[in-house]
């Protein structure tokens, strides 16, 4: 069959055709004819009515074209030109895909930065298709990238999910406890945030901890954390085989730490280590040291009040907070290695009038006045806790929301590729009988 240039005024669309085009699909269809050019002719009569090919038309009107490529199909009688108009459409609807197959050469288009729009799949079906977020650590595992990465590399943590909540279950059952240090009374506006228990304060993830390791930074690379409290973040360090540096300006905090390192870390382990001081002086109190990576949750200003010494940032109020919180994160900047990535977890906090600081908004402008890019965020959808308890009366009171999530905000010193390369390799080690053996003796 011969293909002939005809001018688009010259073709006569179907009156009777059934099927449908909207403005988006017609859209698809021209973004596809300018991005791999008029591949698919338009099968007409010997009249030049339109047998297939209404939304390309359509398309290449929309794109301008003066002519598009045209097949005459003079063979078919009036009945089979009819049935033909149907049929084409039908037919294409009546095949599947591997979705398998599908996913994979889909994952090679993005790696190469191929917009995958392109190829016209809604959002619905992409949703389906790519659903990640099944649960890694439970029986079965949903999708190629949460096996690749421990869980989905989306801007969305879900730690209500029955796989997160199970590898944290595994954290917990080797005997972390934060809780331990914290001999005072802390003050906190919402205790149900992170919580690991209720024996005291906040317990931070360690489930987020593990993925920011791996993510972030390399094997056997070295992890500093200005604001340590408690020994969560040191013991899954030593788990993934890191070292770490954390501070605290409380010594009785860092010996507890000390006791359960001693207890949970295994002798081939990397042995967390602890300073105790100011932050502000960080330099000093860690050494002449290069870190590959900063991993750390700051207080959040006076929402927590971790003791009752003067120079605790905790105790001051927000100007005086912001001004030593930028002078560490400056100091930390100096001992980062370059091409080195910096995770910080926070949250928002009021004042005492209930209106927001914009505390997330200060220390992204502190990292990029210290000379940090500003390279990712991503949110941590906590469990919900004892909220449902005070969320209704807060919301009809003030109309204050409840608060189930924090805020991740990665950095980079340098440039963000190279330090992808020096990070190496993810490698999520999972060892579902160990973690099972920990969990049931935990129980």
């Amino acid at each position: 069959m011969q293909v002939e240039q005809l001018k688009v005024g010259d073709l006569i669309p179907y009156v009777n055709n059934s099927r449908t085009h909207s403005d988006e699909q017609v859209m698809q269809v021209a973004s596809s004819i300018k991005e791999f050019g008029f591949t698919n002719p338009i099968l007409i009569d010997d009249d030049g009515g339109i047998i297939a090919g209404h939304g390309r038309l359509m398309a290449a009107k929309k794109l301008g074209l003066d002519e598009v490529p045209c097949i005459r199909l003079g063979h078919l009688s009036e009945a089979q030109r009819k049935a033909y108009v149907i049929a084409d459409n039908q037919l294409a609807l009546n095949s599947g895909w591997d979705v398998d197959v599908l996913k994979i050469e889909m994952e090679r288009l993005g790696e190469l930065d191929f917009d995958i729009e392109l190829l016209g799949f809604d959002d619905s079906f992409m949703n389906d298709l790519f659903d990640d977020d099944g649960e890694l650590y439970a029986d079965g595992i949903k999708g190629q990238m949460a096996s690749d990465f421990g869980f989905s590399p989306f801007t969305v943590f879900n730690a209500r999910d029955g796989g997160w909540q199970k590898r944290k279950q595994y954290w917990l059952g080797m005997g972390i406890k934060s809780e331990l240090g914290r001999d005072i009374d802390i003050t906190v506006a919402s205790k149900s945030i992170n919580r690991g228990n209720d024996e005291g304060g906040s317990v931070f993830d360690p489930v987020l901890c593990e993925i920011g390791y791996e993510w972030f930074s390399p094997k056997g690379g070295l992890i500093l954390d200005p604001f340590a409290g408690g020994s969560v973040r040191g013991i899954v360090a030593a788990k993934c085989g890191r070292q770490y540096i954390g501070n605290d300006l409380r010594a009785e905090q860092i010996e507890a730490n000390r006791d359960q390192a001693s207890q949970i870390c295994i002798d081939d382990e990397i042995m967390p280590a602890w300073t105790t001081g100011d932050s502000c002086n960080i330099k000093s109190l860690v050494g002449n040291v290069k870190a590959d990576a900063i991993f750390s949750c700051p207080p959040y200003a006076d929402l927590e009040v971790y003791s009752d010494v003067p120079e605790d940032i905790s105790n001051m109020g927000y100007s005086e907070f912001i001004s030593a919180y930028r002078k560490i994160i400056f100091e930390c900047f100096g001992l980062l290695a370059d091409n080195s990535f910096a995770v910080w977890v926070v949250g928002e906090v009021r004042d005492k009038r209930g209106n927001y600081l914009n505390f997330i908004g200060d220390t992204v402008q502190a990292f990029k006045d210290a000379g940090f890019h500003y390279y990712n965020e991503a949110i941590l959808v906590t469990p919900v806790g004892s909220l449902p308890l005070r969320a209704g009366r807060a919301m009809k009171a003030s109309r204050k929301l409840g608060k189930t999530h924090q805020n991740i905000l990665v950095f980079v010193k340098g440039d963000g590729k190279q330090a992808a390369q020096r990070c190496g390799d993810i490698e999520i080690n999972i060892n579902n009988s160990e973690m099972s053996n920990v969990i049931e003796g935990a129980a």
